[in-house]
């Protein structure tokens, strides 16, 4: 009898409990447990897990290692992906494979190189992947001689955080002065630049920015299954532009993508995103994680969150290209179940750890409905 997987994920997007789901309905017919931990009580992800318990807050880095291999060996878990202070944790690879957990990330000279948006532009820029012009900003001097260097060759200048992840810190930077135009519909990215100058100027500590021009369309996010072997076995793109989404496997998008999986090693599952800068491909950005939206690659028939943990097991799923790409598609919200309310809101003090939690029927009746199909 083949023994069930134990996978847990920690502090992870909402999105992934579609991750989560296709894990259980693997293609294999394996028993999977899932066990997951969160800072938020509310996290879907912890209604979606077998078991589940809140993080401590306030760990540093070292800390939160400590944390995870207890819970490792507490649980049992065979594979662990990890979100949150994933550099702290695969530098410790080897003592989670002694507690007999293998870590479904990347090495941590990859994941470094990756955490800094400069290095990994001058990076991939070594092994020939395009990249837009950008400019490295920490003062209000810098930001404006930047901005006005790329509106000198006809381009909108935007900013985000040299490190970050998810758009957090995204703005666009506009000369119109500020009016009750901003202030009225959905907020918007768009920042004048005026203000941002004034802002700096007042800040008591440096940013560390990353401003290049504003880049067009289509977005292509390249999900890509690499083994620790360092050869690829999944690389599809999955296309943005506005509404519309869909998939695509042209090689102006896969090739620069398998590159650079390969060549910095970022084994398991990654996601490198590219955008539009005239009419050629640039880097936009790389996840050395599962994107959010990984489970949408099941409209092309694969289940890439199983593959990755076959990978992890020593087990090898062969190569994974598509049967077929799906149809074009968007993306709208549905429900999904809550835990019980089991404590307050808000508290004062980090809580102890809640008990596992074995899925109730009535939440598991909510989930089934809203599941992917068996792929």
């Amino acid at each position: 009898m083949v023994s069930r997987v134990r996978v847990w994920l920690n502090r992870t997007y909402a999105e992934n409990v579609f991750f989560m789901d296709q894990l259980r309905r693997n293609p294999s017919d394996r028993a999977v447990e899932i066990h997951a931990t969160h800072g938020d009580p509310d996290s879907p992800v912890l209604a979606s897990a077998d078991t589940a318990e809140l993080e401590p807050e306030g760990l540093s880095p070292a800390g939160y290692v400590e944390y995870a291999l207890d819970q490792c060996a507490r649980r049992g878990v065979d594979v662990f992906v990890p979100r949150l202070h994933q550099s702290a944790i695969v530098a410790h690879r080897a003592e989670f494979e002694a507690a007999g957990t293998a870590l479904l990330a990347p090495p941590p000279e990859a994941v470094a190189v990756f955490h800094d948006k400069v290095i990994a532009y001058e990076a991939v820029q070594a092994i020939g992947v395009p990249v837009p012009p950008w400019y490295r900003v920490r003062s209000s001097d810098e930001l404006l001689a930047a901005v006005e260097k790329l509106e000198a060759d006809g381009h909108r200048a935007c900013f985000k955080p040299a490190s970050g992840a998810g758009g957090v810190g995204f703005r666009v930077i506009t000369r119109t002065p500020f009016s009750l135009t901003q202030l009225s519909g959905f907020p918007s990215p768009y920042v004048p630049l005026d203000l941002v100058l004034e802002a700096l100027r007042q800040a008591e500590e440096p940013v560390d920015w990353l401003v290049m021009p504003r880049l067009e369309q289509p977005e292509v996010s390249v999900d890509c299954l690499t083994g620790p072997d360092g050869r690829i076995r999944l690389a599809v793109g999955r296309t943005k532009n506005g509404r519309r989404r869909g998939f695509t496997l042209h090689e102006q998008w896969l090739e620069p993508a398998r590159r650079i999986a390969e060549d910095f090693g970022l084994h398991y599952l990654s996601n490198i995103q590219f955008r539009m800068f005239g009419d050629r491909p640039v880097l936009m950005d790389v996840n050395t994680r599962p994107a959010g939206g990984l489970h949408q690659l099941a409209l092309c028939g694969v289940n890439a969150p199983w593959a990755a943990v076959q990978l992890a097991l020593g087990e090898d799923p062969g190569d994974m290209t598509p049967p077929f790409l799906g149809q074009d598609y968007t993306v709208v919200s549905g429900p999904r179940p809550l835990r019980p309310v089991s404590l307050p809101q808000q508290r004062p003090e980090p809580a102890e750890p809640l008990p596992a939690m074995p899925v109730d029927s009535v939440g598991a009746a909510v989930r089934g409905a809203v599941e992917a199909v068996r792929l």
